[in-house]
């Protein structure tokens, strides 16, 4: 690479935890970010969950480069011992980060193309040598193509939800039923969403925490007096086994285990029926209008009002089809990390540690962070993506002994001999086995030191 081109700032897709993270740990490093975020705010979609609360506390949430930026502005960080919802998260740290990194991120700038500049994907002649151009796409209609010397993105997968159909495809007659089929945990405090859920019959397809999440709302509507007659139809891929809701008491996160704990007793309570071993292949109306589940099997469930389809997320790669990107052919994420998120093998929280080295492509200094780095493996903690990109940072700035330091001790779900936790990826429904065991600390590249999974 240039002098000219390393010159060049490194941009960051999103202005998410991730994204805005990378950018703090380039400044720590000298290096010039500049984040391009979709939306119009920092967070754009972690607003889009403002409704609903972590699980991790708040002294897991914040990155460390970002709070040294924040704390000379008097920015007062949160009480490390509590839980925040994504509108707090938003409000209280990502959108005055951002404010602090200032003309360093632009709004309303979609990206819809990565490509070395002068050469598709086809062409091997000086590739590595090229700079990134990134083009881009502003909500007053103006195009733009920027240069880069790396590309880090951080755009995550919330807004590809995977569809109800267990083939990974949606469902027949899905597309048709999309006035009453929603693919978010309902804010039940806005009135029109309310009113909605209120009274009505309502399948929840998927058995991750959004599910578990959903159930409780479902469940607390139920006990009020304009929520009377609130049910929830429970749909899960397989039977019901000691490890379907999470670790409980024994996940070291307490409030990951508790939402497992509040949708046992949504069933227990009888506010939810499961339907188990349903893989949905239709959703038909009947006379009534009123939505009809048909399974593979041939079963066709009762009639419900409406349909929350939680079934997990999956990335986004279409802008990036001009880049050689090494993925995983079954999680779609980069080669040398799907296996040590893979949910065929892995029924635990916990995973190695890693960084630059596994997040690495054939493409030079291109890196998937944050939620879109696992693809479509679930269970995604926000202090795994501060990790990336400090080890991200490290590297671009020719720091290999800082970038391969990676030491990060995750907190373990509890959960052994099961996939309980994941938010329904087909291959991980029968899988046996599995490990929980201390979480690993440990070098990249080097193998576990001790437990994990």
């Amino acid at each position: 690479m240039s002098e000219t081109t390393t010159e060049l700032p490194v941009v960051v897709i999103g202005a998410g935890p991730a994204g805005l993270a990378a950018a703090a740990h380039l400044l720590e490093r000298g290096i010039t970010p500049l984040v391009l975020e979709a939306g119009l705010h920092a967070g754009a979609a972690v607003r889009e969950w403002s409704h609903v609360r972590l699980f991790s506390r708040w002294g897991e949430v914040v990155d460390p480069a970002a709070e040294k930026l924040l704390a000379p502005t008097g920015w007062t960080k949160p009480a490390e011992d509590t839980y925040p919802t994504g509108g707090d998260w938003a409000e209280r740290y990502l959108q005055p980060l951002a404010d602090i990194l200032g003309e360093r991120v632009r709004f309303g700038a979609r990206v819809t193309g990565v490509s070395r500049t002068g050469r598709d994907r086809i062409v091997d002649a000086d590739r590595e040598t090229q700079p990134f151009v990134v083009h881009v796409e502003h909500t007053n209609g103006r195009e733009e193509r920027v240069f880069a010397r790396a590309v880090i993105d951080a755009s995550g997968t919330w807004s590809t939800p995977s569809p109800a159909g267990a083939s990974g495809l949606a469902a027949l007659g899905e597309k048709a039923a999309a006035d009453r089929i929603a693919y978010r945990v309902p804010d039940l405090k806005d009135p029109a969403v309310r009113a909605r859920y209120a009274g009505k019959r309502t399948a929840v397809i998927g058995s991750g925490a959004s599910a578990f999440t959903t159930l409780a709302y479902l469940a607390d509507l139920a006990k009020t007096d304009d929520g009377a007659g609130t049910k929830a139809l429970w749909i899960l891929r397989r039977g019901i086994s000691g490890s379907t809701f999470g670790g409980g008491d024994a996940d070291q996160l307490p409030a990951r285990g508790a939402l497992g704990l509040a949708a046992k007793g949504a069933v227990d309570a009888g506010y939810a029926d499961a339907a188990t071993g349903f893989r949905t292949d239709a959703i038909e109306r009947d006379a009534d209008g009123r939505l009809v589940l048909v399974g593979e099997d041939g079963r066709r469930l009762d009639p419900v009002d409406e349909v929350i389809v939680l079934t997990g997320l999956r990335p986004d790669l279409t802008f990036l089809d001009e880049l050689r990107l090494g993925l995983d052919e079954r999680l779609q994420a980069p080669v040398a990390l799907a296996p040590l998120i893979d949910p065929n093998q892995h029924s635990c929280g916990t995973v190695y540690p890693h960084g630059v080295n596994e997040l690495s492509h054939p493409e030079k200094d291109v890196y998937l962070v944050g939620m879109k780095s696992y693809g479509r493996a679930p269970t995604f903690l926000a202090m795994t993506g501060y990790e990336q990109v400090r080890s991200i940072a490290a590297h671009l700035a020719g720091d290999q002994e800082a970038a391969e330091r990676v030491e990060l001790t995750l907190p373990e779900t509890g959960v052994c001999g099961g996939a309980g936790l994941f938010d329904e990826p087909a291959a991980a429904e029968e899988t046996g086995g599995g490990c929980c065991a201390t979480p690993a600390t440990l070098t990249i590249g080097a193998p576990a030191s001790s437990g994990g999974c």
